[in-house]
């Protein structure tokens, strides 16, 4: 069985990259180019927080997706998804240590996944993989 696990773990790896890196992603499209549809995001200014935020969302949320420059790119997203946790969370409720009453769960989330990536890596199927080659 462990041998088993260690032969799937690059993939399981990549596929946690994947994903993650995808819904970052879609959170800037949301942001910028209005896909999909967010009210609270109608006349967005890009020179904004909420702007850079989408930004820093779609280019790295794009760099992840694909495996590239992953490393770099997981250390602005966990960064930018702390920040996000504190200022967008945090600050307006005062609820430190309860993401489920503030609602950051997602942000505490994709804080940590990025951050494990930072250490781990792409995994298997990413571009930088193929860079190396």
């Amino acid at each position: 069985m462990e041998n088993t696990c260690t032969i799937w773990a690059p993939r399981v790896q990549a596929l946690l990259r994947i994903v993650s890196g995808y819904m970052l992603f879609w959170h800037g499209t949301a942001k910028l180019l209005g896909v999909p549809h967010v009210p609270m995001f109608d006349n967005l200014q890009i020179m904004s927080l909420m702007g850079l935020a989408g930004i820093i969302e779609l280019v790295f949320g794009l760099l992840l997706f694909v495996g590239l420059f992953t490393r770099f790119a997981a250390f602005i997203a966990s960064g930018f998804a702390a920040a996000a946790y504190f200022i967008g969370h945090v600050a307006p409720s005062k609820q430190f240590l309860l993401p489920m009453l503030n609602g950051g769960e997602t942000a505490v989330l994709f804080c940590f996944i990025f951050f494990y990536f930072i250490f781990a890596g792409p995994g298997a199927f990413s571009l930088d993989s193929m860079r190396e080659k």
